[in-house]
């Protein structure tokens, strides 16, 4: 089974809890010790994070992650080198999300496959909407790998069907209109939002930009399937003095966000 067609199964039993890591952030040859240390917190699911220069749907944070770890030598073939190297460790479901560039520059279909191969589950491509997807789809789904899509609190009924529809086994929610970034509190609208998404969208959805604590995962969950977390996790991984100290607040901001 499908790693991801197991994790949809499990929708409304306890919330996932996803986070999003900058993969190359703060330093290359730390980013195989955070992704063991956020699966040893509870992660239900991880996202890698395709580092690029224009991250158009990122907030400062991400921003300044994805920049910091290009300096730093981060490559799309070092990437997929890591998620191996994980994989080999590891059954825990991982989707890359990344913007279209890094992808076409590595070759599409070459890309695909090679993610495929090294053991990537799926794939969150902001900046490629469900009208321009079907012939990325197509070798997506030949490489067996599952396609997430956003909707956002603009999305109208017909939008979030969509959305769902060619979502291939969840979909992802953007909680708030702006780019992503660690909030204290959530719009006061959001409940109708997913309550909207809920009752337009048959299979799971996930709840992100702006989650960042435990209160946060309560207010979404249900009707969201799960929350991804990434300003607040890199932020907090960020502020930390040496690759030690990043490993244990990575493991226990996972465990503090289950409420």
């Amino acid at each position: 089974m499908h790693r991801l067609e197991r994790l949809a199964k499990t929708a409304g039993t306890s919330p996932w809890v996803i986070p999003y890591l900058t993969a190359g952030y703060p330093a290359k040859e730390e980013t195989l010790d955070l992704l063991r240390a956020l699966e040893r917190g509870g992660a239900d699911a991880i996202e890698v994070g395709l580092p690029f220069s224009d991250p158009l749907a990122d907030g400062p944070v991400i921003q300044a992650t994805s920049q910091a770890s290009l300096d730093g030598g981060t490559t799309t073939a070092w990437i997929l080198e890591t998620v191996a190297a994980f994989r080999r460790e590891s059954d825990l479901p991982i989707l890359v999300m990344g913007y279209l560039n890094p992808m076409m520059r590595f070759g599409l279909e070459a890309f695909f496959e090679k993610a495929s191969e090294v053991g990537v589950d799926g794939l969150i491509v902001p900046d490629v909407p469900p009208e321009e997807a079907k012939p990325l789809q197509s070798m997506a789904d030949k490489a067996n790998l599952s396609w997430v899509f956003l909707a956002a609190p603009t999305s109208g009924v017909q939008r979030l069907k969509q959305v769902d529809a060619c979502s291939t086994h969840f979909s992802y929610c953007v909680a708030v209109t702006g780019v992503t970034g660690s909030r204290q509190s959530l719009p006061d609208d959001i409940k109708n939002y997913l309550a909207e998404a809920k009752s337009s969208m048959e299979k799971p959805f996930v709840v992100g930009f702006g989650i960042s604590e435990a209160k946060h995962v309560t207010q979404v969950c249900p009707p969201a399937a799960g929350v991804v977390v990434g300003s607040a996790l890199l932020k907090a991984i960020g502020e930390a003095p040496n690759p030690a100290s990043r490993v244990q607040v990575a493991e226990d901001f996972m465990k503090a966000l289950r409420p």
